[in-house]
């Protein structure tokens, strides 16, 4: 499917709707037929005129300036990883310096020599697009989807595994999406072509990729199903790796002296 070609203007709608009139400090005595806020309900909220921001959402403006985005995130209540998407939609891309270039997917031997050193943990690293490209041999055993050769978000939404080792696959699944939408921000034309391919695989996926949430999960807690064991809590940190291949270190920890720290030893 073709990218979508106003995708600043699909964001601004996307966030319009879901906020709540009386939040936003609009007061409308009539019954509402339209959720969230209309266009020039917003536009007056953020101090602008209804035709300009006509203008923007409908792709018409691509390029307001900094002032005028800021209006509109304190406007549509944006947090810091929604208003960081929202200025990278607005900015001009710059040309690469190779448009030939592929993506690395080789990983930095330092990288991979860290890895070797935390055998006791399930550590991985990820591409842009989520490919796994190097792990712990830990990482595979608690989660099929670690090793190397798989994606994440396949793994997500195409394998029939993947309810299982999810138990909170609910909300695994939107912060996969909503993860993967900011970094196709800043990375596009990297990420255009997967996922438009993820948009044709899964209806799932498209459905949540349209709803335009986006989020950046750094840190947190996951509950994973791990075949003969059971049930694993495990916290995990993330560490993006310096250099033009974006890739992300992701590290798995249980919390010191709990049953999942006992059990994860015992894997180890």
């Amino acid at each position: 499917m073709a990218r979508d070609d106003n995708q600043l203007g699909s964001f601004l709608r996307s966030r319009r709707e879901k906020i709540d009139a009386a939040s936003a400090g609009v007061r409308d005595s009539t019954r509402r037929r339209v959720t969230g806020l209309r266009r020039e309900e917003l536009a007056l909220v953020a101090g602008l005129s209804p035709s300009y921001y006509t203008r923007i959402e409908q792709g018409r403006d691509r390029h307001p300036s900094r002032e005028i985005l800021e209006a509109l995130a304190r406007a549509l209540q944006l947090d810091d990883t929604e208003r960081a998407y929202l200025w990278s939609l607005a900015t001009p891309p710059l040309a690469p310096a190779d448009p030939h270039a592929v993506p690395g997917h080789t990983v930095r031997p330092g990288v991979l020599a860290l890895l070797e050193r935390w055998a006791d943990l399930p550590a991985f690293v990820v591409g842009p697009t989520r490919d796994v490209l190097a792990g712990t041999a830990l990482a595979a055993r608690v989660n099929p989807a670690w090793s190397p050769g798989h994606n994440l978000i396949e793994f997500t939404f195409l394998d029939p595994r993947a309810p299982e080792v999810y138990p909170d696959w609910d909300d695994i699944s939107q912060q996969a999406v909503a993860g993967l939408r900011a970094t196709s921000g800043v990375r596009g034309a990297e990420l255009d072509p997967f996922i438009a391919g993820m948009r044709e695989r899964s209806e799932t996926f498209r459905a949540l990729w349209d709803s335009h949430d986006v989020y950046d999960r750094v840190t947190g807690d996951k509950r994973l199903r791990v075949d003969g064991i059971g049930v694993l809590r495990l916290s995990f940190e993330t560490f993006a790796c310096a250099g033009p291949e974006g890739h992300v270190l992701y590290v798995y920890f249980p919390h010191p002296g709990s049953g999942d720290d006992e059990t994860l030893r015992s894997l180890a």
